[in-house]
């Protein structure tokens, strides 16, 4: 990027927000403007969500699909509530156990919510974010946020703000810079609309945490990156959170021996119990050992992979485990199999 920024930027601490810095972005939310914010998960790009004007803004910027709905961010259980047109016991438990914090609950709405954040839907995804930054905006507000990640539609998600400023410059009116995001990726999505609890996306809380709060009700799910023609919630489209570059997954090292020489220089990405490989097709290589290292640092990596513009971005999965689905979907997204090269190159342009 050249020049200056044309969205303002204003950093804030994480903790002690100054509050004429929120004063300020609540009054352009109020105007119907654009204010990207972080969560506790990633960098979210926030509207009025009673407003379909200013959500409109929000496709606009992101140049997201339509067929795609955004969450609903509140302060609080009072305010979801208002939300929808029902609010079942599981919505309860699961708003006192896991509020604030990165579940999102889907439920019938209400009259409140415009078609445009539901794609025009019977259902609303709520939740309640943990960050004083993304509360006290909702407070002074006094409205709920519709917030997707401040982001390109498909690419990868921002937790920095200077994420944010790259894909989005000029498109917002505010960024609130309050640092890293501490989780690193989306929140969990799970559908409380139908006759049983239903896992729409994975993520920070997993499926064994909400069976255990609902008292061991069963949570249905589909696999890691399974992909949805008309989604229910973010994050079920078969490409997304995709870098520029062209991105393939291999399931071990023993595979890069394979790799054609016209992805080099690479960036590679191990995540797992994978020791580094000795190879000097690498421009860089970075090892995510850990769910919880993965989780928080997965977006970071590849964004800064593309920024290096290699010739291609290699990733080593992770194994098939619950502790590691929530990363494997995300990573199922952003990347194809090697097999598929020369077919989907277009689809990272």
């Amino acid at each position: 990027m050249s020049g200056s920024p044309r969205t303002r930027v204003i950093r804030v601490d994480p903790d002690r927000p100054d509050p004429s810095a929120l004063d300020e972005a609540a009054e352009i939310l109020t105007r119907k403007g654009l204010v990207a914010f972080a969560t506790e998960t990633v960098y979210g790009l926030g509207a009025i969500a009673t407003e379909p004007d200013a959500v409109a803004r929000i496709f606009a910027a992101k140049g997201r699909p339509a067929i795609n709905p955004l969450i609903v961010h509140v302060a609080g259980i009072d305010q979801a509530r208002v939300c929808v047109s029902g609010w079942p016991d599981e919505a309860s438990v699961l708003a006192s156990r896991f509020w604030p914090g990165p579940l999102t609950m889907v439920l019938p709405r209400s009259t409140l919510i415009p078609d445009v954040v539901t794609a025009g839907r019977s259902t609303v995804g709520l939740r309640c974010p943990a960050e004083k930054v993304a509360l006290g905006l909702i407070e002074r507000c006094g409205r709920p946020l519709a917030a997707p990640s401040a982001n390109r539609s498909n690419r990868i998600s921002p937790t920095r703000a200077e994420h944010v400023l790259a894909d989005l410059d000029g498109r917002v009116d505010l960024i609130l810079d309050s640092g890293p995001t501490a989780l690193g990726l989306e929140s969990t999505v799970l559908d409380l609309s139908g006759a049983s609890p239903h896992l729409l996306r994975p993520g920070p809380i997993a499926i064994a945490e909400i069976e255990a709060a609902l008292g061991g009700s069963r949570v249905t799910a589909l696999s890691a990156g399974a992909a949805a023609e008309r989604p229910l919630s973010p994050g079920q489209l078969a490409i997304h959170y995709a870098p520029r570059t062209p991105a393939y997954r291999i399931d071990s090292t023993g595979e890069l021996a394979g790799l054609p020489a016209s992805l080099d220089p690479l960036a590679l990405i191990l995540v797992g119990p994978a020791e580094a490989p000795d190879t000097d097709r690498a421009r860089a290589c970075f090892v995510l050992e850990s769910p919880a290292t993965a989780s928080r640092r997965l977006y970071d990596v590849l964004h800064h992979c593309d920024a290096m513009q290699p010739a291609g971005i290699v990733v080593v999965m992770p194994p098939d485990r619950p502790e590691w689905l929530a990363v494997r979907d995300r990573l199922i997204r952003a990347t194809r199999p090697l097999a598929d090269r020369g077919t989907t190159d277009d689809l990272f342009k």
